[in-house]
């Protein structure tokens, strides 16, 4: 059965609400959406039939994930992107891609979070049990793999001159995957490897997404690499204070110092560990086994005030992001993609 706008939009906002989402955020951002309510409705059901495509039960792990929702952070980044550019050049054709891609850019990031709970052994996501958890670690891998095969035939259809700007991107996350899961036998805590983890796992996706939008719109070059500082700046910040959250959301949905207990390199940890070095001890024998000691170091790191020069560095990313937007043609998009930039600083403040 299609989905109504209002049940679309319903499902889309539900993600809104995690992940530390107050309630200000929670309505700039059904702002948005309702912005693109047609639009987001055919993303939803794009995702839908996507999800649909392949063997039981494959098909069943992808939607267990994606009818969850989720905010829907990279669709509403493409969407936005294009209509920057206004809706007078873009006939039926031209919209049909944008809805494509739009969903495609949801199936990379479904796909990658498969393939994380995996590897991370994630016990929920998005408020329930995770796909590996219900339906097993193979069947989760392949879920994924099934969502990336479909990504890029739909993109090979839709838009074939995307097809190696979404391969070269699609690297960039493997390679980010790689090194953060290189960090479980080999302890780092230095910036440059965070950093590099979090450009090519989390931004090169966001700057996707912008500058696909506007290229399917017709954006100049120029204005294509200004969208993609905004989509790259917008991924670094989003991921930011995803880290804090690890260690202060505690209404967020999100487990506390679950990243920690997992091995992953967040940049609380870094600077914390950069200013303590018995902290560094500490997550040593972390990453020998004594996961006892997550909730000390994760309190000395909240403590240390780490979070908040975090939230800082958050604040200057969406600040290049801001400027990078004041580049491009002022639009009700533009002022709604300042407002995506905004409010996903905003979370759990």
């Amino acid at each position: 059965m299609p989905l109504t706008i209002d049940a679309s939009l319903r499902t889309l906002s539900a993600g809104a609400r995690s992940k530390g989402a107050d309630e200000r955020t929670f309505a700039r951002l059904a702002d948005v959406q309702e912005f693109l309510a047609r639009e987001l409705l055919e993303v939803e059901q794009a995702l839908a039939s996507a999800c649909s495509e392949g063997p039981e039960p494959a098909v069943s792990a992808a939607r267990h994930l994606v009818a969850r929702g989720g905010k829907r952070v990279r669709p509403l980044a493409l969407l936005l992107s294009a209509k920057c550019f206004g809706d007078a050049p873009l006939g039926e054709a031209s919209s049909q891609r944008l809805i494509e891609l739009a969903a495609v850019v949801e199936l990379v990031h479904s796909a990658t979070l498969l393939h994380d709970d995996v590897v991370d052994e994630g016990m929920q996501r998005r408020g329930a049990i995770t796909a590996r958890r219900l339906l097993g670690n193979g069947i989760s891998v392949l879920a994924g793999d099934l969502l990336l095969v479909t990504a890029l035939e739909r993109t090979g259809a839709a838009a074939p001159a995307l097809l190696p700007d979404l391969i070269a991107t699609l690297r960039r996350l493997v390679e980010g995957e790689i090194i953060q899961l290189r960090g479980r036998t080999e302890l780092d805590v230095s910036e440059g490897t965070y950093y590099r983890i979090l450009k090519d796992k989390t931004a090169s996706l966001f700057g996707f997404a912008a500058r696909a939008g506007g290229q399917l719109a017709g954006a100049s070059p120029s204005e294509q690499q200004a969208l993609t500082r905004f989509g790259e700046a917008l991924g670094v910040a989003f991921q930011l204070i995803d880290d804090v959250i690890d260690y202060t959301g505690d209404d967020s949905g999100k487990n506390l110092f679950a990243d920690l207990g997992e091995g992953k390199l967040t940049l609380p940890l870094v600077l914390a560990v950069r200013d303590d070095p018995e902290l560094g001890d500490l997550l040593s024998r972390i990453h020998a086994g004594d996961a006892e000691l997550c909730a000390e170091v994760g309190r000395r790191v909240r403590d240390s005030g780490a979070c908040d020069r975090v939230r800082e560095r958050a604040r200057a990313e969406t600040d290049a992001a801001l400027s990078a937007l004041a580049e491009l043609p002022a639009t009700a998009a533009t002022r709604f993609l300042e407002i995506v930039a905004k409010e996903m600083t905003r979370r759990a403040a």
